[in-house]
């Protein structure tokens, strides 16, 4: 595997790019993906097309280049959270980890639910803080708990900008997290009708019978007006249990973790954003295991 020293922009494009969701599906549903060869030749990471090393070398070549400041993409800081919160904090046993998660016009980049709800807003050495605080406040309506996870150039800006509840954590040269600031619990304050219009309709009928609300019967196509009026009258911090309570069990992850057990660890974080099929695990890692020779002829 080739060295890159100062990889050039499109270099490093290509080799954050190797991390997406479009490669993953792409492994897992035909057992190869076209799409990696392509980034993979322009990550210009392959030395040798002949070579005999497996495809999961190339990941992890990648994930290390990533993971150098100045490069680090919001891959890396999520793999930081999964590795260092969700794996070692907690377990798919007992957290959940919900990525991209929609609250309004806002993506939460990264929320684990374990027995509160922390929210997880990352800000890479490539990111702007154009949009930090229309985020944190679309955050605070549904999550307990509201941090940012930033790249020390941009730590004091996000002090000085966000509210004082709000968690600041710093990813530090050595790839560990440190606490800048303590997050502080607002589950007091959500909304439950954010919180409803952020999940499923099957989660807030769960979340509504969890708090013993009793659901009139109704046609289907008045359920959903009928379930927002009651969700809407709950109090907040019911609200917000509850959704914890019933997250946790819906959008479970432990069925992941023998797959989780048998990719390398740079691939850990995308093997549980990336919802697949159980069907298709044996593929994703037969995919992985190629070798990169034949990997390379895949597109």
């Amino acid at each position: 595997m080739r060295k890159l020293t100062n990889p050039a922009p499109v270099q490093l494009a290509a080799i954050s790019r190797l991390f997406s969701s479009s490669v993953i599906r792409e492994m897992a549903s035909k057992g190869k993906s076209p799409l990696f060869a392509r980034l993979a030749r322009q990550s210009l990471l392959v030395d040798s097309p002949s070579g005999s090393q497996p495809v999961y070398s190339l990941f992890g070549s990648a994930f290390s280049l990533l993971e150098k400041e100045g490069y680090r993409d919001e891959y890396i800081y999520k793999a930081a959270l999964t590795h260092r919160i969700l794996l070692g904090n907690h377990s798919l046993r007992t957290a959940s980890m919900l990525n991209e998660f929609r609250v309004g016009a806002c993506k939460a980049d990264l929320v684990i639910l374990n027995g509160t709800s922390t929210v997880y807003e990352v800000k890479s050495e490539r990111d702007s803080l154009s949009r930090l605080g229309r985020q944190v406040a679309a955050y605070a309506t549904v999550f307990a708990r509201v941090c940012v996870i930033a790249a020390g150039k941009h730590v004091g800006a996000v002090t000085a900008s966000v509210p004082e509840g709000v968690g600041i954590l710093r990813l530090n040269s050595r790839r560990s997290i440190s606490t800048v600031r303590e997050a502080a619990d607002g589950s007091e304050h959500v909304s439950p009708e954010a919180i409803f219009n952020s999940i499923r309709t099957l989660e807030a009928r769960l979340i509504l019978v969890s708090r013993g609300v009793s659901i009139p019967v109704a046609p289907n196509t008045e359920m959903s007006s009928l379930l927002r009026r009651l969700f809407v009258k709950l109090d907040p911090r019911d609200a917000h249990d509850g959704m914890v309570e019933v997250l946790k069990k819906t959008r479970n992850l432990m069925p992941l973790s023998a797959l989780v057990n048998r990719l390398p660890p740079s691939l850990h974080t995308a093997a549980l954003s990336v919802p697949l099929r159980k069907a298709d695990h044996d593929r994703l890692v037969s995919a992985v295991n190629t070798r990169l020779k034949d990997a390379m002829a895949w597109g």
